[in-house]
C-alpha cells in the first residue's frame, strides 16, 4: 500500500508551537457563548467524531462543517472552525498546540477520507499532506511521530520532516485501533498484530518489538498508560479486560465487565495507574481498581501524575512482582470465590468497583479527570463528569452535564486511545 507525502515550508517541531489556550492568538470564527446552550446555527450540524487530546484535558469534535475544541476543566468551548466546504471525520490534537491532523468526513468532497492533512491553524494552512489508496482509519500524534492507520497497515512518520520511519502490517483493523505513548522518556506504540487476538507492541526507543497473545477473539479496544509500559485490552466478546506489561508481555491482571457479550467503546487508565474505566454498549461505565503499582510511587504527587507513571523494571519478568500490590480500594468478587477451580471462572472474577449508567443509544468515550472524577463524552453531543468513592465504590455521583452539540445523525467515530 503506497502513500504520497507533500510538505510546505515552515514545518516546525511541536515544541515551538502556540496553544489553543491562547485566545488572543486564535481568532474564532464565531463567538463561543455558553457550552450547554445550542446555537441556532447548530441545528443542521452533525457530530462526526470526538477524540481526547493526549492528556485528556480537552477534546476535539469533528462536525459536518468543521471542527471544535472543548476544554474539560472547566468545561467550555475554546475554539472552532466552521467551513463551507464540509466536515472532518477525524480531528486529532497534539496536546494543546495549533497543529492538528484532519481527515475529511461526511459530505466533504474537498478532503476525501484517504488523505491526512497536517493543519497549522496559526497560519491557517496545510503544512503537510498524506495520500493513500484506501481510507484512513485513525491518526495518532506524539511529540516525535505521526502515526497513520489504514485497515491493514500502519505508517509511522517523523514529525519534523515527515519522513517515513516504519511500516507495520496488521490484521484487518477497520476500527483503526492504535495507541501511542506520550511520556518524555518512552516511545511505545501498540496495535493489532497479524494474528487474531494478538497485540504488537513497538518500543521505538529500545528498538524492540513484542507480540502479546492477549485474547482468543479479535481485539476490539486497547489503551496504554502515558509511559507505554502497561497495556489494557478487550476482545470482541467484551466480557474481560486484561492488563499486560508491554516489556515482556506478562499478564498482570484480569477484570470482568460482565457476563453478556458487549461492544467495548473505550478503555481509560488513570495517570496514577490506580484505576481503569470501561464504557460499552450496555450503557454502563465501569471503574476497576488496579493492583498494578509502580515501586515507590506516591499517588499524591501531582508532578508525577502529570508526567505519567514510571516503572523501575526494564527487562524481564523478574521485575514484575513489585508491580502487583493490593490497592486501597478493591473490586467486588463473587462470594463463591472460595470454590475457585470447581465453579466456572466468572465466579472468582474481579468485578467493577464503581459504576455509572448512561443512555444506551449512543457511544461514549471515557477519561479520568482530577480528584477521582471520570469524564464521558457522547456522540450525541453530551458531556458528563462524575465522581466515585475511592474507598467504598458503588454508584458514581454525577457532578456536571453539558449538551455541547445537538446531534442525532449517525455514523459516528471515536478515537481509540
Amino acid at each position: 500500500m503506497s502513500s504520497q507525502v507533500s510538505t510546505s515550508r515552515g514545518l516546525l517541531p511541536p515544541g515551538k508551537l502556540g496553544t489553543f489556550e491562547s485566545r488572543h492568538v486564535w481568532p474564532l470564527s464565531a463567538p463561543t457563548g455558553q457550552p450547554e446552550a445550542a446555537r441556532g446555527d447548530d441545528q443542521d450540524v452533525r457530530l462526526l467524531s470526538v477524540a481526547w487530546n493526549q492528556d485528556c484535558g480537552c477534546f476535539a469534535a469533528g462536525t459536518s462543517n468543521g471542527f471544535r475544541i472543548f476544554n474539560c476543566e472547566p468545561f467550555k468551548e475554546t475554539f472552532r472552525r466552521d467551513l463551507k466546504s464540509g466536515g472532518f471525520g477525524i480531528v486529532e490534537m497534539l496536546f494543546r498546540c495549533n497543529i492538528l491532523a484532519l481527515v475529511g468526513g461526511g459530505s466533504n468532497v474537498q478532503y476525501p477520507p484517504n488523505k491526512v492533512m497536517i493543519w497549522d491553524d496559526h497560519q491557517s494552512r496545510c503544512i503537510g499532506e498524506f495520500a493513500f489508496r484506501s481510507d484512513v482509519r485513525a491518526v495518532k500524534l506524539a511529540k516525535d511521530y505521526i502515526v497513520i492507520v489504514l485497515e491493514r497497515k500502519i505508517y509511522v512518520y517523523n514529525f519534523t520532516d515527515l519522513k517515513l520511519l516504519y511500516q507495520i502490517d496488521t490484521l484487518s483493523n477497520p476500527k483503526g485501533l492504535c495507541c501511542l505513548s506520550h511520556h518524555s522518556n518512552t516511545s511505545v506504540l501498540a496495535c493489532p498484530g497479524v494474528h487474531q487476538g494478538h497485540v504488537r507492541v513497538e518500543h521505538f526507543g529500545l528498538k524492540m518489538t513484542k507480540t502479546i497473545p492477549a485474547h482468543d477473539s479479535h481485539i476490539s479496544c486497547m489503551a496504554l498508560t502515558m509511559d507505554g509500559l502497561l497495556l489494557a485490552t478487550a476482545s470482541t466478546k467484551g466480557t474481560l479486560i486484561r492488563i499486560f506489561n508491554t516489556m515482556d508481555g506478562t499478564r498482570l491482571q484480569e477484570v470482568r465487565r460482565g457476563l453478556d457479550k458487549a461492544e467495548i467503546y473505550s478503555i481509560a487508565l488513570s495517570p496514577n495507574v490506580q484505576w481503569l474505566a470501561v464504557s460499552s454498549d450496555k450503557g454502563t461505565v465501569h471503574i476497576f481498581s488496579l493492583r498494578v503499582r509502580v515501586a515507590g510511587e506516591d499517588a499524591s504527587n501531582e508532578q508525577r501524575t502529570l508526567e505519567g507513571p514510571r516503572m523501575d523494571h526494564q527487562n524481564s519478568s523478574s521485575s514484575i512482582d513489585p508491580l502487583v500490590q493490593t490497592n486501597t480500594g478493591s473490586n467486588a468478587s463473587s462470594s463463591l470465590s472460595f470454590m475457585r477451580g470447581i465453579l466456572p471462572k466468572y465466579f472468582s472474577s474481579e468485578w467493577s468497583f464503581a459504576q455509572f449508567h448512561l443512555p444506551e443509544v449512543t457511544r461514549y468515550i471515557v477519561a479520568f479527570g482530577a480528584q477521582n472524577t471520570v469524564m464521558m463524552v457522547g456522540l450525541d453531543g453530551s458531556f458528563y463528569r462524575c465522581s466515585f468513592d475511592q474507598v467504598n465504590g458503588g454508584q458514581m455521583l454525577q457532578k456536571e452535564y453539558f449538551r455541547f452539540l445537538k446531534s442525532d445523525s449517525p455514523p459516528f467515530r471515536t478515537s481509540a486511545t
